[in-house]
């Protein structure tokens, strides 16, 4: 079943899976928002979804290896369900906060401004997992630092800080042009992301809600192995046509990193010694608040500097 899309309902396909085979299970369901799905039922009682999503959840677990892990993408409404089952199951991580603005406001209540991403660990004890960093956030205009670390630059990593668990600097896909039919498309590199911090090149990753396939273009760019259910026929047909040409790509050197817009935007701390030569640095520690590093060629992934 390994790098391949399978056609049908969840229920169904996910007994062709064997226990404890899957390295990752990403899973991004239906909101229950009455979205305009193909063919989802996005309206259904709150009884119905939370009973329907317990089903899945109990499978997720089931095929997940003892050194795996589990992340579920939902809005906080349903997370809180989905944390209070799976708190039974397995060994809760984190509660990614990926933040967004593309809600309406309320007037009883705060504006959403975040997705959640549950983090569970099949057993904490024997779990893998990588400490990750991303860039320093920067000025658009002075690309100075925004954050003022005082007399304390020169102790400062200079590609960036280590990653929390609330995700400010990756953003929704909204312009058409950029993303397939469907209403809820993830970006790329927010999928690479969460790979690159529990998973190794040759991993499998198992998405049940695939949607138009942006687990397994991550998964195929990073060097590991997908397996995608989708029970839409047209969303099925456009995984097929975009997975194409997308090639294992995702590397500076021999370090498999996430790409955005011709940048690094996530890699793993133990890789940075090795990737840190692929950068011109300032000449002075102390100086990283007004020059930022600068990669020595954007095309470099792949190829090796000596």
């Amino acid at each position: 079943m390994i790098n391949k899309i399978y056609l049908g309902k969840q229920e169904k396909l996910f007994k062709r899976i064997s226990d404890e085979s899957i390295d990752v299970v990403f899973a991004d369901p239906p909101f229950n928002l009455n979205k305009k799905y193909n063919s989802y039922n996005d309206n259904m009682t709150q009884e119905e979804y939370i009973k329907w999503c317990n089903k899945w959840l109990k499978e997720i677990v089931r095929v997940v290896k003892p050194t795996g892990s589990i992340f579920i993408h939902n809005i906080p409404k349903w997370a809180i369900y989905h944390a209070s089952f799976l708190n039974n199951l397995c060994d809760f991580k984190n509660w990614i906060s990926w933040k967004t603005t593309s809600s309406p406001p309320h007037k009883t209540c705060l504006f959403p401004n975040h997705y959640s991403i549950l983090y569970y660990a099949k057993n904490k004890n024997k779990q893998k997992f990588y400490a990750i960093r991303k860039p320093h956030d920067r000025c658009r205009k002075c690309n100075f630092l925004l954050k003022d670390y005082g007399g304390k630059k020169h102790l400062l990593n200079q590609f960036g800080p280590m990653i929390g668990d609330v995700w400010t600097d990756i953003f929704r896909v909204r312009h058409k042009k950029k993303r397939s039919k469907h209403p809820c498309e993830l970006p790329v590199h927010l999928i690479e992301r969460i790979l690159l911090m529990s998973t190794d090149e040759g991993d499998i990753i198992l998405d049940p809600f695939m949607g138009t396939g942006t687990t397994a273009v991550a998964s195929k760019k990073l060097g590991r192995k997908f397996i995608g259910f989708e029970k839409d026929e047209k969303y099925y047909d456009i995984i097929i046509d975009r997975l194409k040409n997308i090639k294992s790509n995702s590397k500076i050197g021999e370090y498999w990193v996430s790409w955005y817009l011709d940048n690094i935007i996530t890699l793993r701390e133990k890789d940075w010694d090795g990737i840190s030569k692929y950068y011109i640095k300032p000449d002075n520690p102390k100086k990283i608040d007004k020059e930022p590093m600068v990669l020595l060629d954007k095309n470099l992934r792949g190829q090796m500097i000596f």
